[in-house]
């Protein structure tokens, strides 16, 4: 968790640097269209990785979709901790469960 608390930080700072120095900042420049299609992007990426026999890039492209989620959490001013908060209210919950509990 260390690392995710210190990218999100990292983050969180860089949104306001130039667009011209920092990608997080040319990312939130394009608005949460954009940074939502690339976390989507990601996510298709990493379902393909997966699919493969290269650990390595299943292991990088599962590093670009948290970090885009993260610039997209940010953005939408959702920290982390909230995030972690649900897993923790999950815990100890049938998966089967908990989602037949949203469809409630």
């Amino acid at each position: 968790m260390d690392t995710l608390s210190r990218l999100e930080k990292t983050i969180a700072q860089r949104m306001f640097a130039s667009p011209d120095k920092s990608y997080v900042a040319k990312l939130k420049s394009k608005g949460l269209p954009q940074i939502a299609q690339k976390v989507g992007e990601e996510a298709v990426e990493t379902v393909i990785a997966a699919m493969g026999d290269d650990r390595e890039e299943l292991v990088a492209e599962s590093a670009d979709l948290l970090m885009h989620l993260l610039v997209l959490l940010q953005v939408k001013d959702i920290p982390l901790a909230d995030v972690m908060a649900e897993l923790d209210r999950r815990e100890g919950t049938s998966g089967l469960e908990e989602k037949a509990s949203r469809s409630e």
